[in-house]
């Protein structure tokens, strides 16, 4: 007896790209790097076995991507496909997940109640984080792989299985093994036929595609998905992605929230909004593309600051009166008034201008000279036209 939906309401990881599947609507990697030809080119290869299967590869690469794509190539097709991470559940409750148990075997066992291995029976389970299963659980699973068999908690008998094992670990296991957190012959039984994701920095020419991807697939309804310039891809491109795939998609979704239907540009974006390492990379290829050693040019004579800034020079009064003030540093006020917002803005400006000056027009260093955010006085320079172009 099978445990009835159990497929339907697994997730999956936002990477499978379905329209480029196969009639049978196998999922597949987004990519066309030569990594990911190699990992759609094995998949049909190692599916056809029975054997058990280890993946291997960084969180958020994509392994259970693999182990779905072995299941529905392979003879078990029409079985249920059994995820579970080993590492999220408590490891007193762990046995009872995996292999069931029978009423009244603890206290709270107040029904039988199937474990993972009778859910996927004539199917595929996908162990993940198999490199955090207590030694205890290793010897049991150890004799599952053996056997074919499970002990429900409280069964007075094994119960036979016809299962495909295919499990997945971000570990070195055999770095495990040799400080005895992981047995070795488990090891060996799992690692029949073994399979390696890539990182998403082994593939970053499959960037576009799956920034193309994400966006689309994190887009709102009715909404454009975002789109990036040259610089923030060449960033994105750059970026090590430790979290990989997942780290990406995840970035995407936060940027097609809060940008919807944007075109975004790398210094658009506000540093606390990207990741430290893509922050760093910000400022870096700014500095390097011109952002922060802007090419300066005297200021224009008149600038647009509102419909209410004078025709005429500022200072019209007394020319004593204004020489007075100007030594004794204030600014002057003459006879007939002035706009407060030219005027502010005009010491703005030259404020600007004299500390871009002052840091050779690095605007990094304005920007701590005049206690702005980067990207703000970046704004304000483009306001007063003190950058070329």
């Amino acid at each position: 007896m099978r445990g009835a939906g159990v497929g339907a309401g697994l997730s999956v990881c936002p990477a499978v790209d379905m329209s480029g599947a196969g009639a049978r609507g196998v999922p597949a990697f987004v990519g066309e790097s030569d990594s990911v030809r190699a990992i759609r080119n094995i998949i049909p290869v190692v599916a056809v076995s029975n054997s058990t299967v280890l993946i291997t590869g960084e969180s958020g690469t994509g392994k259970e991507i693999v182990a779905r794509s072995l299941h529905v190539q392979s003879h078990r097709a029409s079985g249920n496909f059994v995820p579970i991470n080993c590492a999220a559940i408590p490891k007193e409750l762990l046995e009872s997940e995996l292999f069931g148990h029978r009423k009244g075997a603890f206290t709270g066992a107040i029904t039988d109640r199937m474990g993972r291995f009778e859910l996927a029976n004539g199917g595929s389970i996908f162990l993940d984080e198999i490199g955090d299963l207590t030694l205890e659980l290793q010897v049991k699973l150890l004799r599952v792989l053996q056997e074919r068999t499970i002990d429900p908690v409280g069964a007075p008998r094994a119960v036979a299985v016809d299962v495909r094992v295919i499990a997945a670990t971000h570990r070195d296991l055999e770095a495990e093994i040799a400080a005895g957190r992981f047995r070795e012959d488990l090891y060996y039984r799992l690692n029949v036929l073994p399979l390696n994701t890539p990182t998403l920095r082994e593939r970053v020419s499959d960037i576009p595609l799956l920034l193309d991807y994400f966006a689309k697939h994190h887009a709102a309804q009715g909404q454009a998905p975002i789109t990036f310039s040259p610089d923030f891809l060449r960033a994105l491109q750059s970026y090590q992605w430790p979290g990989n795939v997942r780290e990406l998609s995840n970035l995407i979704d936060r940027f097609s929230t809060l940008f919807a239907g944007e075109r975004l540009a790398l210094s658009s974006v506000t540093p606390s909004l990207l990741p430290k390492g893509l922050a760093a990379l910000q400022s870096e290829m700014g500095e390097a593309e011109g952002l922060d050693n802007l090419p300066l040019f005297d200021a224009p004579a008149e600038v647009n600051l509102g419909d209410d800034a004078p025709h005429e020079g500022v200072f019209s009064g007394n020319e004593v009166e204004q020489i007075t003030f100007l030594s004794q540093g204030m600014p002057v006020l003459p006879p007939e008034g002035l706009s407060l917002k030219h005027r502010l803005a005009e010491i703005e400006r030259d404020l600007i201008s004299q500390a871009l000056s002052r840091a050779n027009g690095n605007v990094s260093q304005t920007a701590r000279i005049l206690n702005l955010q980067r990207t703000t006085l970046i704004e304000k320079i483009q306001k007063f036209g003190l950058r070329a172009g």
